[in-house]
């Protein structure tokens, strides 16, 4: 049955507002607010669901809140432990995600693109919570980088630390991701021990709401660390300064102005920004027709034209093909996107595609299309005409209220044409323009002046060699698409927690995500200087020239007996010497296989540069090591797990002695296990006290 559908109507006054979460408690504007209220419509019926004001909100004082007790209860916390709150958190959220997708389904948005931003955002977190105690210490400093000695006797030395900015992190997010959107820019600040306030864009704010709420139910996070602020923040920029960052979604032109308020420009606000971007995918000339390659060529345009109804940063804007491949690429996506593609309201059963974020989005998406048209582009596939979409009760027809638009390909006589390189419609909207040769493709890519994402899809590895050494400083990521990952790919449009995502130029020239990187964006590197002994004190890990406290000397007991709870930074024990004969290198040679000539060929080994003559093997220097500082009976060390930073410095020849000095460097307890891990420091040195090698022993403990 075909219908023409008009969405019943509602008045602003009859419907809540959706509340903000400040300084620890919900919030609405008064009622004589509401004539300044913003309606908030389902993207798909048109129908009002509620409104958006913060008319009356005090941003100083959440602000001065996020300075204040968010910054001192984020404070209590190591690095372990807000990871494990974020996992803590990612495990509530994810048992409620049915709930989520109910809100997600008025955005426009089908079950696949609710998996993308709500399932795609708790997966930040679990990813954070992961990485946050696998790759940071247990504490609140970071050490980067060595140490860099500054006086002959080793008695002042430099490094860099990184520690937390001391205000809050404002992040301003897009309409079109409302969850990931939040969650990824909000993890790695929380890990960072910042205090988050988010502000939603206002057509979608309300998902951001309902998770917010949520997260305050859970009771996980602490006091300050996360405040939302649905609707206007005009006049924030006013009360940030250096101390502050701030992460933005959106457009260019607002990036822009926002870039340009004086507190950015003159007082320090750190400002990072991820914005338009006209990303493009490369298909190789070995990716003909009949190829697993050109299949999934055409698979990932239309997955990104229809996901979100196009309406992602990092669909895929321009496909760039050999020029004679043009009519059978377009031809390809046009029948896929026919056989496949359902538009409609994403409660209907079997619609694959949803409307657009709202009616305003539609008519800009529209209007670009046009001005796309009108600068040469011919439509391949598609039309902007309304669309006849299938409603939520399974009835087909034109929804007047909707905001659905049918996906559209377009073609261009002139590849050169400025508006395929400067115009983005947000939308369901891809051009298909075609190159000579692959520098021309490398040309065409970069014209889009600087992307977030590019796709190159050959299974040839000079095509691909070329193409991305020749588009990679225009890109922030770039996809290398072939029959050995197409299945498994995460895709052209899908950023993921591990990996950096943002872009240079158009872009935004910002990083988000990217693992601990992103963390690190909000800190401050600093550079500090002073003694081994302060440098300890600072950064909980034992440098060398800090003092010492050997053990067995001053307590009589061996640094292994001791738990984790009562070792101390600069524990020590240092060995007696032993003896290397010839026959112990013989023997070791023998039993291992390792005949190296420099142990076994005297004349040879002469002959090296390296060597007074037969040397011993550097792995029996090790294995002696462990021999020497070892104390053998059941105790608290559990196992040896690793080395780290090994490098062998001075020969050892037979008739040589050596000895080891072993000093607890880092010590970093488990939060959930009953056991943490310990760095040793260990030094080999001869019996002229030259050093043989350095290397860090990794150990297990009991607390």
């Amino acid at each position: 049955m075909t219908t023409t559908a008009t969405a019943p109507q509602a008045t602003v006054d009859t419907v809540e507002t959706v509340p903000s979460f400040v300084m620890d408690a919900w919030w609405t504007p008064d009622a004589d607010s509401s004539a300044s209220a913003v309606p908030v419509r389902d993207a798909s019926t048109g129908e009002i669901l509620a409104k958006v004001s913060t008319e009356g909100l005090d941003l100083a004082g959440v602000v001065e809140y996020g300075r204040t007790t968010g910054q001192v209860e984020l404070g209590k916390l190591t690095f372990h432990q807000r990871a494990l709150k974020l996992k803590e958190l990612a495990q509530y959220l994810n048992g409620r995600r049915d709930h989520f997708y109910a809100f997600s389904a008025q955005t426009g948005a089908t079950k696949i693109d609710s998996m993308v931003d709500i399932d795609g955002g708790i997966g930040v977190l679990f990813t954070f919570g992961s990485k946050g105690r696998r790759e940071l210490p247990n504490s609140q400093v970071v050490v980067e980088g060595p140490l860099e000695v500054l006086s002959k006797d080793g008695s002042f030395a430099g490094e860099h630390i990184y520690t937390r900015i001391p205000g809050v992190a404002v992040q301003i997010n897009a309409f079109n991701f409302p969850v990931w959107g939040m969650l990824e820019k909000f993890a790695p600040a929380f890990l960072a021990g910042v205090p988050t306030i988010v502000k939603p864009a206002t057509p979608t704010g309300y998902v951001a709401a309902a998770v917010v709420k949520a997260i305050v139910e859970s009771n996980i996070l602490p006091k300050g660390s996360l405040q939302l602020v649905s609707g206007s923040v005009r006049g924030l920029l006013d009360l940030l300064d250096y101390r502050d960052l701030v992460a933005f979604t959106g457009s260019a032109s607002t990036a822009k102005s926002l870039k340009s308020h004086p507190n950015v420009v003159e007082g320090g606000v750190r400002f990072t920004s991820e914005t338009d971007s006209l990303n493009a995918a490369i298909l190789g000339p070995d990716a003909v027709e009949g190829t697993p390659e050109f299949d999934a060529f055409v698979k990932s345009v239309v997955t990104e034209m229809t996901v979100k109804a196009g309406q992602k940063c990092t669909a895929i804007r321009r496909a760039i093909v050999p020029q004679e491949l043009v009519p059978a690429v377009s031809a390809a996506i046009g029948k896929r996107i026919s056989e496949r593609i359902v538009l409609g309201d994403p409660r209907g059963e079997g619609v694959t595609m949803g409307a657009l974020a709202s009616v305003e989005q539609l008519e800009d998406v529209r209007a670009a299309v046009q001005s796309m048209l009108d600068a040469g582009g011919e439509l391949a596939y598609g039309t902007l005409d309304s669309p006849s979409v299938t409603s939520a009760d399974g009835t087909t027809g034109v929804v007047a209220a909707g905001a659905f638009m049918a996906p559209v390909v377009l073609n261009w006589d002139n590849p050169e044409a400025e508006a395929i390189h400067s115009l983005e419609a947000f939308g369901p909207v891809s051009s298909v323009i075609g190159y000579k040769d692959l520098p021309d493709a490398v040309r065409l890519a970069a014209r889009g002046g600087g992307s977030l994402v590019a796709s190159v899809c050959t299974n040839d590895p000079g095509v691909a060699r070329e193409l991305v050494t020749g588009i990679a400083a225009h890109h922030g990521r770039v996809l290398m698409l072939n029959r050995e990952d197409a299945r498994s790919s995460t895709g052209h449009g899908s950023p993921v927690p591990h990996l950096v995502h943002g872009g240079p130029g158009r872009a935004g020239g910002g990083e988000e995500l990217g693992g601990i990187r992103s963390v690190l964006h909000h800190m401050q590197r600093t550079a500090i200087q002073g003694s081994p002994n302060m440098l300890t004190a600072v950064t909980g890990v034992w440098h060398a020239g800090a003092d010492r406290n050997f053990t067995l000397e001053t307590e009589g007991m061996h640094p292994f007996r001791k738990a984790l709870a009562t070792l101390r930074i600069g524990d020590a024990v240092r060995s007696e010497l032993r003896q290397v004969t010839l026959e112990d290198i013989d023997a070791f040679a023998n039993s291992t296989g390792d005949t190296f000539y420099a142990h076994t060929n005297h004349e040879a080994a002469e002959a090296n540069p390296f060597f007074p003559g037969i040397v011993a093997h550097g792995y029996l220097l090790l294995a002696w090591g462990a021999g020497l500082f070892v104390e053998p009976a059941p105790g608290p060390v559990l196992a040896n797990y690793g080395l780290e930073n090994l490098r062998f410095i001075t020969p050892v020849a037979a008739g040589d002695s050596i000895r080891v000095t072993l000093t607890a460097k880092k010590i970093t307890p488990r939060e959930t296990d009953e056991f943490g891990e310990v760095a040793w420091d260990a030094v080999l040195t001869n019996q002229d006290d030259e050093i043989v090698a350095t290397y860090d022993v990794l150990t297990l403990v009991e607390k």
